[in-house]
């Protein structure tokens, strides 16, 4: 029996799950700031020990799942709303460097110090404090790096070439298996892809490992070893 109810309360606690961060967002998985961080630590909590304590039933599961989602709803609601919100509820960056000077007062608001600085610019793939022009400390304490116009990455502006557009890369064959709907989006029919493969000496889907398409190239295919 209370393999039975354990079974259940999974299966809704999964639903209730999915429903919640389908409606809060993104932001809760990829945790932007302090309180999403927060309120997904809560949220499984709320549903692991609601599961695991044999006293409290699916009701209490269903009440405390759907209150907190709810709560995390009218948060996001009033952040997108109102400026005062979004500021208390998200936080505002803090310019740790200003003029390649290292603001002392932010890194004390911040409770940091300069090794710490150090090592977040570090992995940043910047070793120098002197690279840089403004460093700022997200809300969701990564680092944003504008570094100074000597140590910028030079473009193709720089050198007054010519501009090509840039377009993404199509997988169309994955682990022996078509991908019609992406076959589709690029206008091309399944004789253009057997011409294709053809070319290259494979007759058989299940020969393709990874067959990737890119405009103005030819198409990247790996064979199943």
């Amino acid at each position: 029996m209370k393999f039975m109810d354990l079974t259940f309360e999974l299966i809704i606690g999964f639903f209730l799950l999915f429903i919640i961060v389908k409606i809060v967002g993104k932001k809760i998985i990829n945790q932007i700031t302090p309180f999403t961080f927060i309120a997904s630590i809560v949220l499984s909590e709320l549903l692991g020990n609601a599961l695991f304590d044999h006293q409290i039933g699916l009701l209490y599961i269903i009440y405390s799942m759907t209150l907190w989602g709810l709560l995390l709803f009218i948060v996001e609601f009033l952040g997108q709303k109102y400026l005062l919100f979004r500021g208390l509820f998200e936080g505002k960056p803090s310019a740790l460097i200003k003029n390649g000077i290292v603001d002392r007062e932010e890194l004390k608001k911040n409770r940091m110090n300069i090794n710490q600085l150090q090592s977040l610019l570090r992995q940043s793939e910047t070793f120098s404090i002197r690279e840089v022009a403004f460093c700022y400390l997200e809300a969701n304490g990564s680092i944003s790096i504008l570094k100074k116009t000597k140590y910028q990455k030079t473009t193709q502006e720089d050198f007054n070439m010519t501009i090509k557009p840039v377009y993404v890369p199509v997988t169309i064959i994955r682990d022996g298996k078509v991908l019609w709907d992406e076959l589709k989006e690029l206008n091309f029919d399944e004789s253009w892809l057997k011409t294709q493969l053809s070319a290259q000496g494979i007759s058989d889907y299940k020969d393709v490992f990874l067959a990737e398409w890119l405009e103005n190239e030819c198409l990247f295919i790996q064979k199943n070893d």
